[in-house]
């Protein structure tokens, strides 16, 4: 359950430590105190999508973290992302938010993704917000909420994947299937473009070659000139020698007393080597000399080969190893084309078989659906009796619809409002009391097949009021027993069901609003429910009756636990 909710910089909350109970817990407080708020952190470190703008104006980031205990490291999400809870079963989730948006997100100090923290929050807690209720109005929602309460995983899964072969060869058959004219013409254009890049000749690498050889042409006579430079530096003329012969006059110099000591023996071996290393240049520079061929024509060549690639990359790709790849590409679409009736008729029959066998998982999942249906509308009848909704029918209706990717059927929730009303769309003829008690039951059934243990309702009493209101405090209680609730109301009978009640109040300080969350005890408590009940002129008699309604709370409370 969570134990603690540490809250920093979030809105209008500068700082606020919430230590939740087991049990009911309420919150309660005037129209935007900031109830919501903590509702918003509450999503914000369970990984809920969040903006710069949650950072309280002024601070640099916010920071929001919740510490959970009893956590099984069985729990999904946790063993798969590389965290587990203390040996004590505590779980510390941290969320920090800086004012450019930025995200750092901990689970027991390890640092995770904002998607880890969110796949770890979905197994810890559960958030039924203001309007989620609307959801049911919402008909393709219905068949997720039954595949969640009926478990039908696998067989969605293995659907699943059928469909998306199926689909897969569809659009390879609606590849294939084109008009003879386009095909025509494809087929033409293919051809021209496999043509001339197979005229082109292309070569990998080649273009870097053609480069540096161009950029050598361009400066031949640079290149001459500087080459017979050297060679006269190296070689000299007829009249003088080069570096090469002074060289060897200079070896041949020392060559008398290279033996008169060690040091003449290392100078005379350094000069042996420098006039080896120098003759070697002076053929290299000569070969290099005599085997340019400073051609106009082969410039002509190289800038007519240039210009060739550069068109042909202008149209079929940046380079040569690109068009090389696209060539192949052409290759095989013509190839494809031309046997395109060969192909059709393998991947017809193939479609056929993989249709036939989405039919049959389809039809497994439809009964399995169909199986869950009836257990679910037995659930929700009975939880909808226990708010006050007797005379309520509830029903799940299946119509056949063309395999889709959720299965091959049409889901739809009724319901009837009144004796001798036909089962109508919920979207047609539940008010929005309805709607919220119907969420409220459904939410329960779903919470009773999952492995979270604190549910979340914002405000779950919207058009509630009356018996009806007491009914969904009652129901909430029972609920409690079985998991940790944390409930936002305006309600007084809700409130008074609690069994821990907290206070958001908002106020000003330094030209600044703050807001805070206290722990009420029980004569604060009534105080609250006297607000709630007669608004800002609280009565003896308001507290009186406040005081009834939390000795009547108990007493149902200390029912439930017999």
């Amino acid at each position: 359950m969570l134990e603690l909710l540490h809250i920093e910089n979030i809105a209008v909350i500068e700082e606020a430590d919430i230590q939740f109970h087991a049990g009911f817990n309420a919150l309660t407080g005037e129209t935007g105190a900031g109830k919501s708020i903590v509702i918003d952190a509450m999503g914000t470190v369970l990984g809920g999508r969040t903006s710069r703008e949650l950072v309280r104006t002024g601070a640099e980031k916010a920071f929001v973290s919740a510490a959970f205990s009893a956590v099984s490291a069985n729990l999904p999400g946790l063993a798969e992302n590389g965290v587990y809870p203390d040996e004590d079963g505590s779980l510390l989730l941290q969320r920090e938010i800086a004012n450019d948006g930025k995200n750092v997100c901990r689970v027991n100090g390890r640092p995770v993704t904002v998607a880890q923290l969110r796949k770890i929050g979905e197994s810890l807690l559960n958030i039924h917000g203001q309007h989620d209720g609307q959801q049911l109005l919402d008909e393709e929602q219905h068949g997720a909420y039954l595949d969640r309460f009926g478990g039908t995983e696998n067989a969605l899964s293995a659907y699943q994947t059928e469909y998306g072969e199926m689909v897969s060869l569809r659009e390879q058959i609606r590849a294939l299937q084109m008009d003879e004219a386009e095909k025509a013409r494809r087929m033409d254009s293919l051809r021209f473009q496999i043509d001339e890049l197979e005229r082109a000749e292309l070569i990998p690498g080649e273009e870097d070659e053609l480069n540096t050889r161009r950029n050598l042409l361009r400066n031949g006579e640079k290149y001459l000139s500087a080459l017979a430079g050297a060679d006269y530096c190296f070689s000299g003329d007829e009249e003088s020698g080069g570096v090469v012969s002074r060289l060897r006059d200079a070896e041949i110099a020392l060559s008398g007393i290279r033996t008169l000591g060690g040091e003449l023996s290392e100078l005379y071996q350094r000069l042996e080597s420098l006039h080896s290393e120098a003759y070697d240049l002076a053929e290299i520079i000569r070969e290099k000399r005599q085997e340019f061929d400073f051609s106009p024509g082969e410039l002509d060549a190289v800038e007519s080969r240039c210009d060739q690639l550069y068109r042909l990359k202008k149209k079929y790709g940046p380079t040569v190893e690109e068009m090389l790849a696209y060539l192949e590409r052409c290759r095989n679409e013509l190839d494809a084309m031309e046997t395109a009736d060969d192909t059709l008729v393998r991947l017809g029959e193939k479609l056929k078989k993989t249709l036939q066998r989405v039919c049959e998982l389809g039809a497994v999942l439809t009964e399995r659906r169909q199986a869950a249906a009836k257990d679910l509308e037995q659930r929700i009848q009975q939880e909808l009796r226990e708010l006050d909704m007797h005379k309520v029918r509830f029903s799940i209706e299946f119509g056949e619809k063309e395999p889709a990717a959720d299965g091959c059927d049409v889901i739809r929730f009724l319901m009837s409002a009144n004796v001798g009303e036909d089962l109508r769309p919920i979207a047609k003829i539940a008010s929005g009391g309805e709607l919220a008690r119907i969420m409220l039951a459904l939410k329960n059934v779903l919470a009773e097949q999952e492995a979270v243990g604190t549910l979340v309702f914002d405000e779950v009493d919207t058009g509630v009021s009356g018996r009806a209101a007491q009914k969904v405090a009652e129901k909430l209680a029972q609920v409690s027993r079985r998991k940790q609730v944390l409930c936002v109301t305006h309600l007084p009978q809700l409130a008074a069901m609690a069994d821990t009640h907290f206070s958001v109040q908002k106020g000003e300080r330094d030209g600044r609003t703050y807001t805070k969350v206290l722990l009420l005890n029980r004569e604060e408590r009534k105080a609250e429910l006297a607000r709630l009940t007669g608004g800002n002129r609280v009565t003896d008699a308001l507290m009186e009756s406040a005081g009834e309604l939390l000795d009547e709370a108990e007493s149902y409370r200390k029912m439930l636990q017999r």
